[in-house]
């Protein structure tokens, strides 16, 4: 595994997929998912030139985070988190990929010692099997949002498992929607960026506004 050679990779295919989309550069975050990996594998990729560290578990997360804590790393929670989990980890998150309902919100809120930027996990698809808030709830939960004063919501994140044609539907969905919410200007609910896209469909995501991307195994194989 020749863990250079696959960042270089990695990193000159998602400024090819921005290149093609019309994008500027660098207006894609490469978030590398250590998930499949120890410590130590990790701490090479860091040194390779990553700076956004992924983590869907709370326990790797904070394994993680304490191996790495003398590295200048922007840290990501982007898997499901418990509310009783939240005191364990919330404050040394950077970004919170998967706020799935208000009360996990309200547990943040009271756990927080600082601006956590969140994105809102929405089930643009309605797939029964995916988490998340439903298109048709957003509305209703953005007032009790705006309360919280250690919660900024950047954006969304659309969880999906989906063949490529519908996939192409669910992330343009996922981008109209990122632009409506977007256009409300509201105040600590800036929208700006979408959480979309892994190592098999990340070009896809970009070309349809994705600002951060999710790769894992295309560092490690």
């Amino acid at each position: 595994m020749d863990l250079q050679k696959n960042k270089d990779q990695v990193f000159a295919a998602v400024a090819e997929a921005t290149r093609k989309a019309n994008r500027p550069e660098n207006s894609v975050s490469i978030v590398a998912v250590t998930k499949y990996v120890d410590s130590s594998t990790a701490k090479e990729l860091v040194k390779t030139g990553v700076k956004h560290i992924g983590e869907n578990r709370v326990d790797k997360f904070l394994e993680k985070y304490q191996y790495l804590r003398d590295e200048e790393l922007t840290w990501h929670l982007i898997g499901t988190l418990q509310r009783r989990k939240v005191k364990e980890v919330i404050n040394y998150v950077d970004y919170f990929h998967a706020l799935d309902s208000l009360k996990l919100a309200e547990e943040i809120e009271k756990r927080a010692e600082h601006t956590i930027k969140c994105f809102l996990q929405v089930n643009v698809s309605g797939e029964e099997s995916k988490h998340g808030f439903a298109v048709n709830e957003i509305e209703a939960v953005l007032p009790a949002l705006e309360k919280l004063e250690h919660i900024e919501i950047v954006g969304i994140m659309a969880p999906i498992d989906a063949g490529e044609e519908d996939l192409e539907k669910i992330f343009q969905a996922t981008h109209e929607l990122q632009k409506k919410l977007q256009n409300k200007q509201i105040t600590n609910m800036p929208f700006s960026e979408i959480s979309m896209g892994m190592s098999r469909d990340f070009a896809t995501a970009i070309a349809n506004g994705s600002t951060f991307v999710r790769i894992g195994t295309s560092f490690f194989k």
